[in-house]
């Protein structure tokens, strides 16, 4: 069976750290036997420059068809002015919606040649390996009314039982084959739409007899993540807590270069996409590091592709080129400096070396 897969490179280095990940697939397909099928299609603002529309009904229709998308970076100074409606980040938001990818998981694994590059002190971060999981199609970035006037502006933060309910059971499903501890995170002690959150999840508890359940408020879980972090295993958050949380949990890695993402639809499929952001100043510089697009590919393969297996092999020799000392420039640190096409080339042999 051929898998479908869609490229979304993006605005930014979206299109350097793409084509290294693609780089990675093919490498997959010459010698593990990994079939697939691949299309490019327009995201952000290189398809607002296209289009007129952040995501083009094409883009759309090919993103339905797809068994998966793995997705660069959008956005830059170049669109910030625009009508709203018209930005990239629009275009991300409504492919969300469009494919209902309510689930997005952030990893936040530090590899350990990569330990004194975290901003924590490596005894605090040596063995981190906790999963961020964020609701990704509801609340405050959903929210309506929304509204923007001349002397104020305000949006709205709902959620339906519904909705928790289904990434919670999730967030319970994923600690039931980890470390079996949920952390959920809330404002319940002054937001009403946080109250229903905790009472939602908390009812669903019952169900999950072999996990331990918490619950923190997000100003505590944020100060945690950067106290204690392996205190943690797996947390659930709402869309803008989770937005922030991963964001922080990212600098404990070492670089926000190096986390990948998965955003999941009730069916599995999903889009693969790097944490950080579209970096325009660096765009074609070859400096950008595509280690977490290519992580994302890894996921891919887990996640909504059913090869276990060849996502084993794509991590092992992301692990092998850096403890091989190869460091792109926000890792560097005392290794060898290589440049974004460099870094893909030397994942690609190793995984080719993997089927000898």
């Amino acid at each position: 069976m051929s898998h479908k897969i869609l490229l979304l490179p993006g605005d930014g280095i979206g299109p350097d750290i793409v084509a290294e990940a693609h780089k990675v697939l093919n490498a997959l397909a010459d010698s593990h036997g990994f079939a697939f099928d691949a299309e490019t299609a327009l995201i952000g603002g290189a398809a607002t420059d296209a289009h007129g529309d952040p995501l083009p009904e094409s883009t759309t229709r090919l993103a339905k068809d797809a068994d998966a998308i793995l997705f660069g970076a959008i956005g830059g100074p170049k669109w910030e002015q625009i009508e709203r409606d018209l930005r990239p980040e629009r275009g991300l938001l409504r492919i969300r919606s469009e494919l209902e990818l309510f689930a997005n998981l952030r990893p936040a694994l530090l590899f350990p040649e990569l330990a004194d590059a975290s901003s924590l002190k490596p005894e605090l971060v040596a063995g981190l390996d906790i999963l961020i999981l964020r609701e990704l199609t509801g609340g405050i970035y959903f929210g309506s009314p929304r509204e923007k006037l001349a002397d104020r502006a305000y949006n709205t933060m709902p959620y339906s039982v519904a909705e928790v309910e289904r990434i919670a059971r999730r967030g319970f499903e994923l600690a039931r084959v980890r470390g079996k501890r949920l952390c959920s995170v809330d404002k319940a002690n002054v937001l009403e739409v946080s109250e229903l959150w905790r009472e939602t999840v908390t009812a669903l508890a019952g169900d999950y007899p072999d996990v331990e359940l918490s619950h923190m408020y997000v100003d505590n879980a944020a100060m945690q993540l950067v106290r204690a972090p392996k205190q943690f295993d797996v947390l659930v958050t709402g869309n803008l807590f989770g937005d922030i949380l991963s964001d922080i949990a990212a600098m404990l890695t070492g670089s926000i270069g190096m986390l990948p993402s998965a955003s999941l639809n009730a069916q599995g499929r999903g889009l693969y996409e790097p944490v950080h952001g579209s970096a325009p100043d660096i765009a074609g510089k070859g400096i950008a590091n595509p280690l977490a697009t290519i992580l994302s590919a890894a996921m891919m393969l887990r996640y909504s592709l059913g090869e276990g297996a060849l996502a084993d092999v794509v991590e092992q020799a992301v692990r092998q080129v850096l403890a091989d000392g190869l460091r792109t420039a926000d890792i560097a640190g005392g290794g060898q400096a290589v440049s974004t096409t460099e870094m893909g080339d030397a994942v690609a042999n190793k995984v080719r070396a993997a089927a000898n």
